[in-house]
């Protein structure tokens, strides 16, 4: 009898558990949402911009309906590669990454710039007292702060070597959301910006990158992209 192969068995089946189970939550999520997805639907058919995009409902139902299309360029991505030479498991791991960090990204920061309701007459406000405003954030608001960069934060380090370490992910979380925070005060959106924003977004990256910790990309293990040549023959 083999037993080679019974410490993977069980692992997995944790993993098919586990992805079962973020599939049926992810599900249930859905179905909680959906009165609140099929609000802003005649709207973004019609291509209004009012009433779609300028709406978090209408934000987050776009960015439901282009995941058929990311993992369209995610798949074109990874044949390109692996048809360069690189590792099929390295191709997809990359090609996941770039796609996963611009869609689970960019809709965050189009709703994090979105304008109050009175922008570029509402005076500028900034709250530089930490945890001061954590309270009013409630709930939904710490949650969504989290969410910020948490896609950067888990597949940038799975895709560039010099980013993964834990400190340099926090800085990258930081650096980002101060960037959001300032671009927020400069434009007058009639937004507050919050060093507890800073923070929250910050975290949020951080708690994700280290759940993406066992792909992180090593240099040491880092395959090239580039197809070997061929061995010159001698004599």
């Amino acid at each position: 009898m083999s037993h080679n192969a019974s410490p993977s068995a069980p692992r997995r089946v944790i993993r098919t558990v586990l992805l079962s189970l973020a599939v049926l939550g992810m599900a249930g999520v859905l179905f909680g949402i959906r009165r609140m997805l099929m609000m802003p639907v005649p709207r973004c058919m019609a291509g209004h911009w009012h009433g779609c995009y300028d709406t978090f409902n209408g934000v987050v139902l776009m960015t439901l309906v282009a995941v058929p299309l990311a993992v369209l360029v995610t798949w074109a991505l990874a044949y390109r590669r692996h048809a360069a030479g690189a590792g099929s498991a390295w191709a997809w791991r990359k090609s996941l990454a770039e796609v996963g960090m611009v869609h689970g990204t960019v809709p965050f920061l189009w709703l994090t710039m979105m304008p109050g309701l009175s922008p570029g007459v509402a005076p500028r406000r900034v709250s530089l007292v930490p945890l001061r405003d954590l309270v009013m954030m409630g709930t939904l608001g710490i949650i969504g702060n989290l969410l910020v960069f948490a896609a950067l934060g888990f597949f940038a380090p799975v895709r560039f070597a010099a980013l993964a370490s834990v400190p340099r992910i926090l800085a990258l979380g930081v650096g980002c959301s101060v960037l959001v925070e300032v671009a927020q005060y400069v434009l007058w959106l009639d937004r507050v910006s919050s060093v507890d924003d800073v923070l929250v977004n910050a975290t949020g990256a951080l708690l994700a990158g280290l759940a993406s910790r066992r792909w992180w990309r090593r240099r040491a293990q880092e395959p090239s992209d580039r197809p070997r040549p061929a061995p010159v023959p001698v004599g």
